[in-house]
């Protein structure tokens, strides 16, 4: 099953990339996490096409969508282009899946317009993240400020090492479309490399905190307010999602939240077991 390459507009005079895989049924629009591209939900899309019309969207400065010249990249510039994407696709009511970066953008859109959302899926993420997994993000992303590579091979095996849970055919997808050649041979992410920034060293401790505080808040008031049935992911082995606070976004402030802990996945969950998390995903959508 091949999809349809797409280009749309967004916010700030951007065009986004887009996979259409399907275009009949309630529309499904997958979001990727931080550093990731629409490939990563790949092994997901045959068991949902046939009833929702799917496609899969690159964030700015990811994958073949613009990269914003002014590094523009906070949460609500994302949050611009979903926005305008929901739009511009003329999509009256939707699903809306999100991983990581992505599900933070989706909750602050669901808060935003939670008549527009027939479905919602978090997937390891929340108001509230576990400074473990921050830290080790964090991390490496700082031991590879702006790498580039001799060949494919190269970045696949830097993957498996960040990865390390990760099914082979996972890591591969991901270094088939994580990069793109240079005139000079050699490989670069398909990823603005000002976005591994995100603010954070323009911006003294203080301000980190508080807009840390302000996102927070903001997320937890979006959680209150959907009204749509809503599945949060988490990896068992996650260090990003905490069991606690997954808890209690699905029991206890979602109107109508549940909850699948993916065995064998940390937060990565769609590579380190993708059977399961598909089966979560399809039962959901699917209403089983």
């Amino acid at each position: 099953m091949e999809p349809t390459s797409r280009r749309i507009p967004a916010a700030d005079d951007l065009t986004l990339h887009l996979l259409e895989w399907s275009t009949a049924g309630i529309p499904l629009l997958f979001v990727h996490g931080f550093s990731n591209e629409a490939h990563i939900w790949d092994d997901f899309v045959p068991a949902l096409a046939p009833y929702y019309a799917v496609r899969a969207l690159d964030w700015r400065g990811h994958g073949d969508s613009d990269w914003h010249p002014d590094a523009a990249y906070d949460w609500d510039d994302h949050l611009r282009d979903l926005e305008a994407v929901v739009e511009h696709l003329g999509f009256e009511r939707f699903v809306l899946c999100g991983h990581s970066l992505g599900g933070r953008i989706s909750l602050l859109y669901a808060g935003r317009r939670p008549e527009r959302l027939a479905g919602l899926v978090i997937v390891d993420t929340g108001p509230e993240h576990d400074p473990r997994g921050q830290i080790r993000i964090r991390m490496d992303t700082e031991a590879h400020p702006n790498p580039t590579f001799a060949s494919v091979a190269e970045y696949q095996a830097m993957l498996a090492h960040q990865y390390v849970a990760a099914i082979p055919s996972a890591i591969a997808r991901m270094a088939e479309y994580g990069l793109r050649q240079r005139d000079d041979g050699r490989y670069e992410l398909k990823m603005d490399p000002k976005l591994r920034d995100f603010g954070r060293a323009s911006a003294p401790p203080e301000e980190l905190e508080q807009r840390e505080r302000d996102l927070r808040e903001r997320l937890w008031q979006a959680c209150e307010t959907v009204p749509c049935p809503t599945l949060v992911v988490r990896g068992a082995a996650s260090d990003i999602l905490s069991a606690d606070v997954a808890d209690k976004m699905a029991d206890d402030v979602l109107t109508q939240g549940s909850l699948a802990v993916i065995p064998q996945a940390g937060h990565s969950v769609m590579t380190d077991n993708p059977e399961a998390f598909r089966k979560a995903l399809t039962d959901f959508a699917l209403g089983e």
